[in-house]
């Protein structure tokens, strides 16, 4: 608005000069001029703003490519305004992202995501956002560290019976705790589920209201430190290369604004390239750790830097590309335990790979530092 009045008021400040300076130009010349001036000027500062991307996040470590995509100024580079808005799971964010209220969504692909795809409701997953990888898992099976110490539970065989919390209904941890229930010979029915989201879980295990979970970084790190749980398993030991979680973008942000989904697309993968140069062993010990480390402290829950760099982190691929194999077991699962009810949805419909195509192929390669 300042930048508004004092441009417009240039046209009168000219005319006032050449009016009582006596200067030789007439009022129609000068005003002429100022007023294309004035034009040129506005439509500068119409060009350059910035194109706002709303983004939903879990505040989860696995939000961490965003943070640095963010920081660092990747999506500023590409003419983004990034806005944050935080949920508590990746499933509450497909209604948003269905009304065109939440441009990106950054989580799960759920049960409710393809429900609302089979209602006509455009949503696409682009990206990956989270893989649990073997021999680096950043979501782990936690269980009260009580009945450990009592030697109650040994192994996973032993919840049979007892509470485990997920996030919710139709997300893809419950089908992360089938996956494990299956490992050891038992059913998904065998264990009564809690629907908690992350920051639940320390006071659900202190207050003894659940037995065991399935929880993700930073949580796992929290909960070991107030020593309410303990790590039974990685959940890369029954489900190896897990894609946890992704990247997705409403139906309006990739149709009707696809350059700059493709923009964002290119940030993102910039900063996943930058993360993925900083992982060995899936900690943040390699080159710029310690700088990506400082930045996850600025955005997450964890603030001590060396706890960062010694947290398990999710792998995020470094072209972006998501696991099919992996979201096509989480649907079968959905659908054989009726979270979705129809036979026709399918991951074909939901997943996009062309926007990571498009920003890698204009990135180049990806070479690990």
């Amino acid at each position: 608005a300042v930048t508004g009045v004092q441009t417009c008021a240039l046209p009168i400040c000219v005319y006032a000069r050449a009016v009582f300076t006596g200067k030789g130009e007439t009022m129609s010349t000068v005003l002429r001029g100022a007023l294309g001036a004035t034009f040129l000027a506005l439509m500068t500062v119409a060009s350059s703003a910035a194109d706002k991307v709303t983004i939903g996040i879990v505040n989860a470590v696995s939000d961490g490519t965003l943070f640095i995509a963010q920081d660092k100024g990747y999506f500023k580079a590409e003419g983004i305004e990034a806005e944050f808005v935080a949920f508590d799971t990746g499933a509450k964010m497909v209604a948003p992202m269905g009304a065109g209220q939440l441009d990106v969504g950054g989580g799960a692909a759920s049960a409710g995501l393809y429900n609302a795809v089979d209602r006509g409701i455009r949503i696409k997953i682009v990206a990956d956002k989270a893989t649990n990888v073997k021999g680096a898992p950043f979501q782990s099976f936690m269980v009260r560290k009580e009945l450990v110490d009592k030697g109650e539970v040994k192994t996973l065989a032993d919840m049979k019976g007892r509470k485990v919390a997920i996030t919710g209904a139709g997300g893809s941890d419950a089908s992360v705790l089938n996956e494990a229930m299956k490992s050891v010979g038992l059913k998904y029915s065998d264990v009564e589920k809690v629907y908690l989201g992350f920051p639940q879980h320390a006071p659900a295990f202190q207050n003894g209201a659940i037995d065991g979970s399935i929880t993700t970084e930073p949580t796992t790190t929290n909960i070991m430190r107030l020593g309410a749980a303990v790590v039974l398993t990685g959940n890369d030991a029954f489900y190896p290369n897990a894609q946890t979680a992704t990247i997705m973008f409403s139906g309006d942000f990739a149709e009707k604004r696809r350059d700059v989904a493709v923009k964002f697309t290119k940030a993102y993968l910039r900063a996943a390239r930058d993360f993925n140069d900083a992982l060995v062993n899936g900690k943040l010990q390699g080159p710029g750790g310690e700088e990506l480390a400082a930045i996850l402290a600025k955005y997450t829950v964890i603030k001590d830097v060396n706890v960062l760099r010694n947290m398990v982190m999710a792998v995020v691929n470094p072209d972006d590309a998501v696991n099919e194999y992996c979201i096509r077991m989480h649907l079968a699962f959905f659908k054989e335990v009726g979270d979705v009810t129809s036979a026709k949805v399918s991951v074909d419909q939901v997943v996009d790979q062309s926007f990571v195509a498009e920003a890698a192929k204009a990135l180049g390669p990806y070479k690990k530092k």
